[in-house]
Parts: structure tokens; C-alpha cells; sequence
């Protein structure tokens, strides 16, 4: 009896775990960028991880591709955003991801790619990034 039971546990988290459940995001291409006078290039990699690390929790079906730092010339709607939110600072990624089938929530054009996809992340205190706000900027 115990054997069954610790068999059908197995399987079912076996089967649970092969049904996934996010997004994909390892292996994204990370252009280079030009160094930054407002983020070090920890910062910027820091704030890549937090993106990559929201979409596969969140991006169900769908498979991030590309993430890029757009560079210093945002830097008004860096700190535009950061007011918004009442952060200390703000930065704005861009994305290219492909939605699956399903269409990820919803929300997504199925079997379509989205591009220059953008990504609000903010932080107070020189903490970590967090995720505010994303779609198109």
C-alpha cells in the first residue's frame, strides 16, 4: 500500500512538473550595451534577472528571446517612472518574446512575437530591482 502511494505521488508531481507552468526565459540574447553614467553594468544585469526571472514566472507559454538595455537616452522616463511609483530610481528594458498556442493568459495574439517589449523595473536604496510595470512604453 505504501509503495502505491508513494508511486502515485511521484507521478502526479512527475506529470505536475512536466506540464510546466510560465514562461521560458533561459538562453535570451543579451546584446551588448554602451556603458551607462547612471547604472553600473551589475545594475544593468541585476535588472535583466529580475525581467527574465518575472517572465518565467508569469509568461506562461511563452518563450523570451532577446533582452536589451535601451541606454542612457531614456533617462527622463527613468525618472519619470521612478516618481510614478515612488522609487528612488527606474530603469526601462526592452524585450522580444514569442507567445505559444495558448496565448499565454489571454491576453497574448497567440503564435505571434512581440517586439520592443518594455519592461519598468524600480528600486529605493540601491536594493534590488522589482518589477512595476510592462508592455509597450
Amino acid at each position: 500500500m505504501k509503495k502505491m502511494l508513494l508511486t502515485l505521488v511521484l507521478t502526479a508531481a512527475l506529470l505536475l512538473t512536466a506540464c510546466g507552468g510560465g514562461g521560458k526565459a533561459d538562453g535570451v540574447e543579451i546584446p551588448d550595451w554602451k556603458p551607462s553614467e547612471i547604472y553600473t553594468d551589475a545594475d544593468i544585469e541585476a535588472a535583466f534577472k529580475t525581467v527574465e526571472k518575472y517572465f518565467a514566472k508569469e509568461f506562461d507559454g511563452c518563450t523570451l528571446t532577446k533582452l536589451w538595455y535601451p541606454g542612457d537616452s531614456l533617462v527622463e522616463e527613468f525618472w519619470d517612472c521612478a516618481r510614478r511609483y515612488g522609487a528612488d530610481e527606474a530603469i526601462v528594458l526592452y524585450s522580444c518574446f514569442n507567445v505559444g498556442s495558448s496565448g499565454g493568459d489571454g491576453s497574448l495574439n497567440p503564435n505571434s512575437t512581440y517586439e520592443d517589449w518594455s519592461w519598468t523595473l524600480i528600486r529605493s536604496g540601491g536594493g534590488r530591482w522589482e518589477h512595476a510595470d510592462h508592455g509597450y512604453f
